[in-house]
């Protein structure tokens, strides 16, 4: 592999990823804009600090797992911030009517990463484990959790 702070190389991960990077963020962080910004920062850290790879799957999940744990500082800063009481209970919960990824988005972040990585980008249970870290075992209790916490959300949501 070319070493990683070339600019070619930054150039073919920013097509080939960003999209993807970029949906994951946008299941973690409440706009668009947020989640451009964890994208970009993750892009950036390649620059700043170019990191080796051992082939094309570790450097797709240094990228996945870096932009989650960007995603969830910007999410703490967030929260950090002294906010309104009608602000934040707005962003603490989805609201009655509001749609299945803004539910995957109110998820702590290891239940929604997973159940993104599984239905919005294809990637079982074996793959997940791999790009996080985790054990295939408990990717499936996590998406397995995941899934209950949205059928108690939705279910709330129709009462």
């Amino acid at each position: 592999m070319a070493p990683v702070g070339t600019e070619e190389t930054i150039c073919r991960l920013v097509r080939e990823y960003s999209d993807m990077l970029l949906r994951l963020a946008s299941t973690r962080l409440p706009s668009v804009s947020d989640a451009e910004d964890a994208v970009q920062e993750v892009f950036l850290r390649l620059l700043a600090a170019p990191v080796s790879f051992r082939d094309a799957g570790h450097e797709k999940a240094w990228l996945i797992r870096t932009t989650l744990h960007r995603a969830s500082d910007i999410r703490r800063q967030a929260e950090r911030r002294n906010l309104p009481l009608e602000e934040a209970a707005q962003t603490a919960a989805p609201e009655p009517g509001t749609d299945l990824l803004q539910a995957v988005q109110a998820l702590p972040e290891k239940y929604g990463a997973v159940i993104h990585l599984h239905y919005y980008e294809g990637y079982s249970i074996r793959e997940i484990g791999k790009l996080l870290g985790l054990p295939s075992a408990t990717v499936g209790t996590r998406l397995a959790r995941g899934r209950e916490r949205l059928r108690e959300m939705l279910k709330e949501e129709i009462k």
